[in-house]
């Protein structure tokens, strides 16, 4: 079976199905102790991972629901974010196209569960879905021919933006705007895509009440994956665990005219072809 990597009650899972339907295998137990029960721990050996889940059954593991997981990667060592990465949305932000990855810092304390509640300060609060990068093995000044070799999978992610906050300064205060607690959905879980032709033109889709308001390829990105994990470990050393959202599309409320911003009680629903869906209500 393809690997997915999940979290329940801060254990590692095999993931075998897909969003609307799957079961789950716990890592340690279906390998004896060989394999971590960690979920941040799997990411350092996510190759022998990668040959025990080949191994599963399709009836393998127990019934599960996405309302079950924990975020996949709930503590990266590091975890960026690529500002303005799709043309159209830089052009409604009525931002100049970037030259380089505009990458700022989130902070692990504003990670959230698949199915979490999102908390809403103020009202100008808003959705941008997006595409997760998580880093496998680590290293320093990656070739962007070898990067998917350092990458363990992708998830799906909200990059929820506090726009009053994120613009209450000069410059702009992108880090805080954007992590207030809970203002980082990932999931439902960590899907390796080293058998997966189409990795890099993905469908990424966010929905509103039902109602679509973002919807590309992400193929449309202006750095691509390769280019983001090799422009970032050109700078730093890349951890197992890292996580790197890799930019929204346009469609966001902010861009919208007259803006739309997010309301209590709106459900938000993130879902990114070959990996799933994570649903976020807001409260």
């Amino acid at each position: 079976m393809p690997l997915k990597l999940a979290s329940i009650q801060g254990r590692a899972h095999f993931v075998i199905g897909s969003s609307n339907d799957f079961r789950v295998v716990d890592v340690e137990h279906s390998s004896k102790g060989s394999l971590p029960s960690d979920v941040m721990a799997c990411f350092s050996v996510w190759q022998s991972l990668r040959a025990h889940a080949a191994s599963l059954a399709k009836t393998d593991g127990v019934a599960c629901s996405i309302e079950q997981l924990d975020c996949p990667v709930p503590q990266p060592r590091q975890l960026f974010a690529v500002g303005l990465n799709y043309k159209k949305h830089a052009e409604e932000m009525g931002s100049p196209l970037p030259t380089t990855p505009l990458t700022f810092a989130k902070f692990q304390s504003s990670i959230n569960t698949p199915c979490g509640d999102v908390r809403l300060v103020g009202s100008t609060c808003d959705y941008e879905s997006e595409l997760v990068i998580v880093i496998g093995a680590g290293g320093i000044n990656i070739a962007q021919s070898d990067a998917w070799q350092h990458i363990a999978g992708i998830a799906a992610g909200q990059d929820i933006s506090d726009r009053t906050l994120q613009y209450s300064g000069v410059p702009p205060q992108f880090s805080l705007g954007k992590s207030r607690t809970g203002f980082t959905p990932i999931g439902p879980w960590v899907a390796d895509m080293d058998d997966n032709a189409s990795r890099d033109d993905l469908r990424l889709t966010c929905s509103v009440n039902g109602e679509i308001r973002q919807d590309t390829k992400t193929s449309d990105m202006i750095f691509d994956i390769s280019q983001i994990v090799s422009y970032l470990s050109d700078i730093c050393q890349l951890f197992p665990g890292d996580a790197i959202f890799t930019g929204t599309t346009a469609g966001v409320g902010h861009g919208l005219k007259p803006p739309i911003y997010l309301q209590r009680g709106d459900i938000i629903e993130t879902t990114l072809e070959g990996v799933g869906m994570i649903r976020n209500r807001c409260v």
